[in-house]
């Protein structure tokens, strides 16, 4: 019998923590789903499909890096309903969170519970290695858009992609003054 897990998150952006996260839980399990959410509650820096190609190629280059390739990871995307039900299609039993502190444990409990009386689908939770357990996917986003260096916290394929949209809004916005001049 083989187990399926998923690790669930809007990964906008993906970072090294949830990379560290999703490199550990493909060792404890067969299959890892790593699930790109939509969270109606947030508005989106990145486009879904790109946030899924990021992931999937942090995942390959970690695998790189493994004594194994991380060919048990499955990176795709779900907006159609509850979580427990892309579960419940793909025969995950197992939720793997990460968490940073007791703020994510006070968050993620509720939600926990109720997965496991909707679909009988337990939550482990992931310890961050310390290095990223102050970095959040909000706080990357805060310091990319004031121009700070983001390299050390993301993969760089992200941190690249953050340059380039600051870039690009700040030029569209200096042409936008220039317009209304």
């Amino acid at each position: 019998m083989s187990t399926i897990a998923v690790v669930p998150g809007s990964f906008d952006p993906v970072t090294l923590g949830h990379l560290d996260v999703i490199v550990r839980a493909a060792g404890l399990f067969d299959e890892l789903h790593v699930l790109v959410v939509h969270n109606p509650g947030k508005s989106a820096l990145i486009p879904v499909e790109q946030r899924v190609d990021f992931i999937r190629e942090a995942v390959d280059a970690a695998g790189v890096d493994e004594v194994s390739p991380l060919e048990n990871v499955l990176v795709t995307s779900w907006s159609e309903g509850l979580l427990v039900d892309y579960c419940t299609r793909v025969g995950a039993k197992v939720l793997v969170k990460g968490i940073r502190s007791q703020v994510d444990v006070a968050y993620e409990t509720p939600m926990a519970i109720m997965n496991r009386s909707l679909a009988g689908v337990e939550t482990i939770f992931l310890l961050p290695d310390p290095a990223h357990a102050l970095v959040s996917s909000s706080l990357v986003r805060q310091v990319a858009s004031l121009g700070g260096d983001v390299d050390p916290y993301v993969p760089r394929a992200v941190a690249d992609y953050l340059r380039a949209s600051r870039d690009d809004q700040a030029g569209a916005s200096s042409a936008s003054k220039n317009e209304t001049r």
